[in-house]
């Protein structure tokens, strides 16, 4: 009798825990939510395990999240039959994979580094690059295996968004008062970015055709500018950034590798404060030349130079399509690339 009461409360338990699962699912679906992975190191460490495929096979594309936002990989992939392999960090200075890529002699390919100059020209050490990759170095086959089994599971259900849906986001909710000297991170509307597992960041439907939305990502920008205190780097701090730079560049070219340099769009008072304080000519041009490496300035083309930022950072999927398409055309015409 025991042993059957347990059964069934177990029954029980399994169709209330389905019942509210199947429940979510579709509440969040008939919301608009859709599917989204885990940008994690996990994630990062699979793409990062693809830079030995052959250099007329596959190109390499680092920086922060603009690019991860304005390179479309299925028109860039219809258009050079070549794939993207997509290790953009959002909010991360991108020198470390760049580093990480120089010093891995196995890696003798395609390298395109998208250039966000406040982060790309920081002093500071960020932890997610130096996460990712020493993850990938240390990855074990149990992990890998976990790994498989998340994919399977977060290309089903979009209620497994681990940066919205999980407890402390869902607790952020709440808005509590913030304790004095303490504040929560900026929360970005959940339309803002759906990430894919080629892992291209993509604005949702919504999110452009909501202002409000918008202005609400603009005000987070407006405000990390604002509490960013930390002066642009110049001088010899900004010489041993750069001779460093020429260092990886140097070491990836003497491979047979190629590397080239982007600026991506950004515009309204983003722009004007990147163009204060990282003139043109004393950052991006000194790049060029100390390296020797060729680059490729939106605003030195005019399809591209007309391209607006809905949230004045990042490309829309229409107009991703648009810069991608023009990038592939300049690599081909300009700059001699064979695909």
């Amino acid at each position: 009798m025991q042993t059957r009461l347990s059964f069934k409360s177990a029954l029980l338990t399994l169709l209330l825990v389905l019942t509210f699962v199947i429940s979510w699912e579709f509440h969040l679906r008939h919301k608009g939510v859709v599917l989204d992975y885990d940008d994690g190191p996990e994630l990062w460490s699979n793409n990062r395990a693809m830079v030995y495929q052959p250099a007329d096979k596959a190109t390499v594309f680092i920086g922060s999240s603009r690019i991860k936002y304005d390179l479309d990989i299925a028109t860039w992939e219809a258009l050079t039959g070549n794939h993207a392999i997509q290790l953009a960090m959002v909010g991360s200075n991108p020198r470390p994979f760049l580093h990480d890529l120089a010093s891995d002699p196995n890696f003798k390919g395609k390298l395109m580094v998208d250039v966000t100059e406040g982060l790309f020209f920081s002093k500071g050490a960020d932890s997610a690059p130096k996460e990712g990759i020493e993850y990938y170095r240390k990855r074990t086959p149990a992990q890998r295996a976990s790994f498989e089994l998340n994919h399977v599971l977060e290309s089903r259900f979009v209620f497994l968004n681990k940066s919205f849906f999980s407890l402390n986001p869902l607790l952020n909710k709440l808005h509590f008062k913030d304790r004095t000297g303490v504040s929560l991170a900026a929360e970005f509307p959940i339309g803002f970015r759906a990430i894919a597992f080629d892992r291209q960041n993509k604005m949702t439907d919504a999110f452009i055709a909501d202002t409000n939305q918008q202005n609400q990502v603009r005000n987070i920008w407006a405000s990390n500018r604002k509490l960013n205190h930390i002066p642009p780097v110049t001088g010899k701090a900004l010489d041993t950034i750069l001779n460093a730079i020429k260092g990886d560049v140097d070491q990836i070219r003497a491979r047979g590798g190629k590397v080239i340099f982007l600026r991506t769009p950004s515009s309204g008072t983003n722009l004007a404060f990147e163009k204060k304080n990282y003139p043109r000519n004393k950052y991006w041009d000194r790049l060029l030349a100390v390296t020797g490496c060729k680059g490729i300035h939106y605003a030195d083309h005019p399809v591209t130079d007309q391209l607006i930022c809905p949230e004045e950072s990042h490309l829309n999927p229409k107009d991703a399509i648009l810069y991608t398409q023009n990038l592939v055309s300049i690599l081909k015409k300009e700059e001699g690339w064979k695909f």
